[in-house]
């Protein structure tokens, strides 16, 4: 089993993100910073402090050059990835922000918000742009369509929020599931969302219409993440029941349930060439599933790339390579 531990953070680690070129990690905590990590060695690059609270949630710009974070302080930075420096301190938000995104074109920078709103800034100058307020609770997930026509906000009202993010309007409020909605991701062709929640349950939508095309079941506790394979083909969803789950999105089936996590996994995602998948948990480590050998020839645990942190890791993300 190849291991590489990663280390530096004196609180649980709540968020991590690859650039889009691949060239760096980013990691946010409760430690109240944001590392910068070489994925390649493991080397601790930058620490990037000036969050008065602990870090929620990272993203990388589509061109690499700006890191976004989110925090209990109720704010949003930028940071410039050449220097480190924050270019921006982005204020509005009246509660934890949890999540951030940027649009894929990169001109919008979206923020979810404990005070029920979703924020959308212009990340050159900071501006604030639209301010989205039908959801009813916490928000706690944001995603763009990569066609940029689209926002998804997931919330604590049990609601799946879509939205046009060049005009604010509301599109469609997804409704459905009975527990709070903890994760949504789109497919990589934006024809299919994926919504986690805290019923166990990973549902497909199509968000035009707000059909449901699938209902995921076979978690035994919530859903906590939710992230489409590169191809589309798969998607993967991690559980407080310290599972993995892979799933056949032509059947509904699960392909693969994935073991060997010590506690709650927390976050999933697929490298942007598709060959490996993430997974974060409660027992402080970051798996890598090896998607070519691992998942084909091991059912139950499969060989993986162990990173180790000294606390919980909450969320985790790749970003595409450009």
């Amino acid at each position: 089993m190849a291991r590489r531990t990663l280390t530096g953070h004196s609180e649980a680690v709540t968020s991590v993100a690859f650039s889009p070129n691949n060239s760096l990690l980013a990691s946010g905590s409760h430690d109240n910073t944001v590392k910068l990590w070489d994925p390649a060695t493991g080397t601790a690059l930058q620490t990037l402090t000036g969050h008065s609270q602990t870090v929620t949630a990272v993203a990388f710009s589509p061109d690499s050059k700006l890191l976004a974070s989110g925090s209990y302080d109720d704010s949003v930075r930028l940071w410039d990835l050449a220097t480190g420096a924050a270019l921006q301190t982005l204020t509005g938000h009246s509660g934890n922000v949890m999540a951030v995104a940027f649009s894929p074109d990169g001109k919008q920078l979206a923020s979810g918000s404990y005070d029920h709103t979703v924020r959308l800034w212009d990340p050159t100058t900071g501006a604030a742009l639209q301010t989205l307020t039908s959801n009813s609770s916490n928000v706690a997930a944001v995603a763009f369509s990569p066609d940029g026509k689209q926002l998804a906000s997931g919330s604590y009202d049990d609601t799946v929020m879509l939205w046009d993010p060049t005009t604010g309007a509301a599109l469609q409020k997804l409704t459905g599931q009975s527990g709070n909605v903890n994760a949504v991701a789109f497919s990589p062709d934006s024809k299919q969302l994926a919504s986690g929640s805290a019923d166990n349950s990973v549902r497909i939508w199509n968000p035009v219409t707000g059909a449901v095309l699938q209902n995921l079941w076979g978690h035994a506790g919530d859903v906590t993440a939710v992230a489409f394979s590169p191809d589309g083909k798969q998607l993967a969803s991690g559980s407080d029941d310290n599972s993995v789950r892979l799933w056949n999105l032509v059947t509904g089936a699960t392909v693969q349930k994935l073991w060997g996590s010590g506690g709650d996994v927390t976050a999933v995602a697929f490298s942007p060439d598709g060959k490996q998948l993430a997974s974060g948990s409660w027992d402080s480590a970051i798996r890598l599933w090896d998607m070519v050998s691992d998942i084909s020839s091991n059912y139950q645990c499969g060989t993986h790339i162990y990173y180790q942190c000294r606390t919980h890791i909450y969320y985790l993300r790749y970003k595409p390579s450009t």
